[in-house]
């Protein structure tokens, strides 16, 4: 007689969206996207960026080191607004900082929907 509880169960597609791949890339740009409603959210997309890192294709690569980048470089720019937001020229930074991470990451998703690389992952701009 077989143990009921030793089968394994069947896999589904959707338990697989922790790996790295098409899937998992968009979720962290969407986690990215949601900061700005629920203020957590990117540092989640940030841990699920690093630990998939160095497991992913080379055009998943792109993608994760592109959405690593973008959270730094924001975080930078805002710390820059909050200090120039004393003489009022921060507010325009941190709208400055928002348009460009919903660029990037709007340019990150279609990008990853395609399975194409990011062209050059190490840039500042988009």
């Amino acid at each position: 007689m077989t143990d009921p509880g030793s089968r394994t169960p069947l896999s589904r597609d959707t338990d697989r969206w922790l790996e790295p791949g098409k899937v998992n890339i968009q979720i962290v740009y969407v986690l990215y996207l949601l900061g700005f409603a629920i203020g957590i959210t990117p540092l989640i997309g940030l841990v699920i960026a690093y630990l998939n890192r160095d497991k992913a294709e080379i055009w998943a690569r792109s993608h994760y080191d592109w959405a690593i980048r973008t959270f730094w470089i924001a975080l930078l720019f805002v710390l820059i607004s909050a200090v120039l937001s004393v003489v009022l020229i921060g507010v325009l930074g941190f709208v400055a900082t928002a348009v460009w991470v919903v660029v990037r990451c709007v340019v990150g998703l279609q990008k990853a929907a395609r399975e194409e690389p990011i062209t050059n992952p190490e840039s500042w701009w988009i």
